[in-house]
């Protein structure tokens, strides 16, 4: 048991770090080859905080663990907004000025109801998984498009997102990045998982809660890292951006891979649960970042961390379920 902790602890900091290597890697190649920093801040530096749930999912769904892949999901975006915009805020109160980033929320709001809609029979299924990654496809069109316009109009996200890409990167050293993080990252999350299921059945933990509590804390890591030093270095817009996109590309990628990798039925708490709960907390996310201050205070931080708290502790609480 204490090995199989250990091993899960060491595939969790190999997993944050080859993720994070891999998107360094990817951006400094993408910048020296001449694609313009813009389409790399929305899509490889927006989308690489998700690469360990990307991973994680689908190692979990070839191993038959699809409760897991989808707990993944769901855990991950209710840790993206209580916890770790909860902890931020408690540090620094959040002001949102972004256009990009207003324009994001109602978005995550719909695709939160699409989740809903898909998982309401219990059931992921290979042309739902499909459809997902159409819708996926989609979405990161819409956000370059709409980004190149906002982009003339300076637009803070996209400004805070330009200056966070690696400069005068050789291309020998971001090829080794790639590499090295193309070669991990499955390690690390066949690691992970492997681990989890193991001290999942010591403690009679179900799949889906395994995937909802450690796995989902623990690949939400690097959307924490990255929320943590924007806001330290003053980017409030993408400590709430890089949440709002890793919500969005967590239900359209992450969960729709399961659904093409191993269609399932479900566990019936999953859209009984764990769904609400979610769309509960995107819902406070809106009304507070919405609001007539537009920014996300210390004690609306602390509402969200506590509310972390007890979905956490009830989980724990009804860990077969």
């Amino acid at each position: 048991m204490l090995e199989a902790v250990a091993f899960l602890i060491v595939g969790l900091i190999l997993l944050v770090w080859s993720a994070d290597k891999l998107v360094y890697g990817s951006a400094a190649l993408a910048r020296n080859i001449g694609i313009s920093p813009l389409v790399i801040g929305m899509t490889i530096l927006a989308m690489g905080s998700s690469a360990p749930e990307m991973m994680v999912s689908a190692t979990a769904a070839l191993d038959g663990h699809t409760d897991t892949a989808v707990g993944n999901v769901l855990g991950s975006n209710i840790a993206n907004i209580a916890l770790i915009l909860g902890i931020t805020a408690l540090i620094k109160p959040l002001a949102i000025s972004s256009t990009v980033v207003r324009r994001e929320l109602p978005l995550m709001i719909g695709v939160t109801l699409l989740a809903g809609a898909i998982l309401w029979d219990n059931h992921l299924g290979f042309y739902e998984g499909v459809l997902l990654f159409v819708l996926f496809a989609a979405f990161i069109l819409a956000m370059l498009k709409i980004s190149r316009s906002e982009h003339k109009n300076g637009d803070s996200l996209l400004e805070e997102h330009e200056s966070e890409i690696p400069d005068n990167v050789s291309n020998q050293k971001a090829i080794m990045w790639v590499v090295i993080g193309l070669i991990l990252l499955p390690l690390a999350a066949n690691l992970l998982v492997d681990n989890s299921v193991i001290i999942a059945k010591y403690f009679g933990m179900s799949d889906l809660v395994i995937g909802l509590t450690i796995i989902a804390i623990g690949t939400s890591l690097p959307e924490l890292a990255a929320s943590l030093a924007g806001v330290l270095k003053g980017e409030d817009d993408m400590a709430v951006g890089n949440i709002i996109g890793s919500n969005v590309f967590n239900i359209l990628a992450v969960m729709g891979l399961p659904g093409i990798l191993n269609p399932s039925l479900l566990s019936t708490l999953a859209m009984g649960r764990d769904f609400w709960v979610m769309l509960a907390v995107s819902l406070l996310l809106v009304l507070m970042a919405l609001g007539k201050s537009r920014s996300i205070n210390r004690i609306e931080g602390a509402i969200l961390f506590a509310a972390f708290l007890a979905y956490q502790v009830y989980l724990f609480m009804n860990m077969a379920a």
